[in-house]
């Protein structure tokens, strides 16, 4: 009995391989039965898609309500008096209703997977970006926080690759 536990312990079988395989060493190839990451780039990107177009569409929706304030009247939000980048607050509730108007539409075809919906999203997520940079004066920590969003957005439509359809023979 003491023979075939010896013999166990210096010839590892097929069924208890080790972690660590020297015949893979320097072929950049995982071993057998290890998961490679997704074919489209990394997981948090393709998971960032998803959840960028969900908060491209809640965002947009936001924005809408937002704009419609502004433009409804000018006591929702603070008088500013001296401000370099002033507009009037009606001013600014067109441009956040129609930025957010664009905004809701992007974040529904970034949910529909269509390939329009990711770069017209890193554009309006920019302009959105510097226009929260703009209307910091009226609504600072909101301002601060789609600041933050936006950075995302641009982040996980820009960094996700999707699979290339392969071409299917006739």
């Amino acid at each position: 009995m003491s023979e075939q536990s010896s013999s166990r312990s210096h010839t590892p079988s097929t069924e208890e391989s080790p972690v660590w395989d020297p015949s893979h060493q320097g072929t950049g190839q995982p071993a057998a039965g290890w998961a490679s990451g997704p074919a489209g780039g990394s997981g948090w990107a393709a998971g960032g898609v998803v959840f960028a177009g969900v908060l491209m569409l809640v965002h947009g929706l936001l924005a809408v309500f937002q704009g419609i304030a502004a433009i409804a009247g000018d006591d929702v939000y603070a008088q500013i008096d001296d401000y370099v980048y002033k507009i009037n607050l009606t001013g600014w509730g067109w441009i956040l209703l129609i930025v957010g108007a664009g905004a809701v539409a992007t974040g529904a075809g970034l949910l529909k997977g269509a390939a329009w919906a990711r770069a017209v999203g890193i554009a309006l997520a920019a302009l959105n970006l510097v226009l929260q940079f703009l209307f910091l004066p009226y609504a600072p920590v909101w301002s601060i926080v789609l600041i933050a969003i936006d950075v995302f957005v641009i982040w996980a439509l820009a960094a996700y690759r999707p699979p290339r359809a392969t071409a299917r023979p006739a």
